[in-house]
């Protein structure tokens, strides 16, 4: 059965009426903008800009550790270089990059010069 033990005036059922109503527009009004395309892709967006921010931010303390770590092998603690680690590395390095220019010179032959010096040319 139905309650019938209201006892609000016209009046204040029109007024509580009216108050639904707008605060039933405002809500419209919400979702409307949260669902218009454009608040969609600026959310999007941003939420593309935090993950961005958040992993520059772990990239950017992971080198600063891994920095941090190699400094401490090649520098001591009043900040002089460690010659008898730095040699080692250096004459490495020296020695790749010289086989890497030696052999760069060469040409798919590996001799670094075409067969008979003269280029055939197929029919």
């Amino acid at each position: 059965m139905a309650d019938t033990s209201d006892t609000r005036t016209p009046a204040q059922i029109k007024a509580d009426i009216e108050r639904r109503r707008a605060l039933l527009a405002e809500t419209l009004e919400e979702i409307g903008v949260r669902m218009h395309p454009k608040t969609v892709v600026d959310d999007a967006k941003a939420r593309a800009r935090g993950q961005v921010d958040q992993t520059l931010g772990r990239a950017y303390v992971s080198v600063n550790r891994t920095l941090t770590g190699v400094r401490g092998r090649f520098v001591d603690e009043e900040g002089s270089p460690r010659m008898e680690r730095i040699l080692p590395v250096a004459l490495v390095a020296v020695g790749v990059v010289g086989l890497l220019m030696v052999g760069g010179t060469r040409g798919p032959g590996g001799s670094g010069r075409s067969r008979g010096g003269r280029c055939r040319r197929r029919r």
